[in-house]
């Protein structure tokens, strides 16, 4: 960002958008963070990211690194210091709230105190831009549309920790078998098949899909197997039979045991909404 945000605090007024899921209740940014000490902690959830410099975080007993290129997650309530290493450490703050947000925060995994390194920081200054832009410059309704920019910058986020700091691209291995599952949803598709095809382990093949699209191969096939099902029932005549064979399900009554523990409700119910 440039240099005219070299410090600044926004505190929307917060006016009908508190009934809103997620919404913008606080960010800022300083060039040089001060030090930082909250014995009993902060009292909203934040996620805060270095651009340049360095400093430290102090919580239960640790002492962390934050260098440029890393975010931290501050839960509500939990003690912690931090404190620049030098005469830069530009540091960025965002607070989410809204009756949804602990949700969604804790559906990404943030619930405890952790420091990600981000693969693109400039992805996220992007959206951290707009949504000052739009406090600034759009009057009333400025903080709801930086409440949707919010929504943006956290999958933004969540984009750039859920691989835990391994490459931006997925893993080739993990691109092959879910190519192949694309193509062939609707044969029988064994995990020896995926390894085969992927050329790695079964045990490495699992944890390639759980650590990056949080489920198993078998998970995977299965949804697909419903998205391509519900396309069918949304589109065509055809009976739960027909549809059980053309999505790969080996019968009709697994297929609705699966569709329902999936979606909720039946295949026949699903068609009539």
């Amino acid at each position: 960002m440039g240099s005219v945000f070299l410090f600044f605090c926004d505190f929307p007024i917060i006016r009908g958008e508190s009934e809103l899921p997620l919404y913008l209740l606080h960010m800022g940014q300083h060039v040089c963070q001060n030090y930082i000490i909250r014995n009993s902690g902060y009292p909203h959830n934040q996620i805060l990211y270095c651009t340049k410099g360095s400093g430290i975080l102090l919580t239960e007993g640790e002492k962390i690194p934050i260098p440029a290129g890393t975010a931290m997650f501050l839960p509500a309530r939990r003690p912690h210091e931090y404190y620049p290493e030098g005469d830069i450490w530009d540091i960025r703050w965002v607070v989410p709230s809204g009756y949804a947000h602990e949700d969604i925060l804790r559906h990404f995994g943030l619930a405890e105190t952790e420091v990600f390194p981000l693969k693109d920081p400039h992805a996220l200054d992007r959206i951290f831009r707009k949504m000052h832009e739009a406090l600034r410059t759009e009057g009333v309704f400025g903080n709801y549309r930086a409440s949707g920019y919010l929504y943006e910058f956290l999958m933004e986020f969540y984009r750039q920790i859920s691989a835990k700091g391994t490459s931006a691209a997925p893993n080739p291995a993990l691109i092959k078998a879910v190519d192949y599952i694309e193509l062939n949803y609707a044969r029988h598709i064994t995990m020896e098949h995926l390894c085969s095809v992927s050329g790695v382990s079964k045990q490495h093949l699992c944890m390639l899909f759980r650590t990056t699209l949080g489920l198993r191969p078998t998970e995977h096939i299965t949804k697909r197997r419903i998205q391509a099902a519900k396309e069918l029932l949304a589109s065509s005549e055809k009976t739960t039979e027909e549809i059980a064979l053309r999505t790969g399900f080996c019968t009709s009554s697994y297929f609705c045991k699966m569709f329902r523990r999936y979606e909720g409700v039946t295949p026949s119910e699903f068609r009539k909404s």
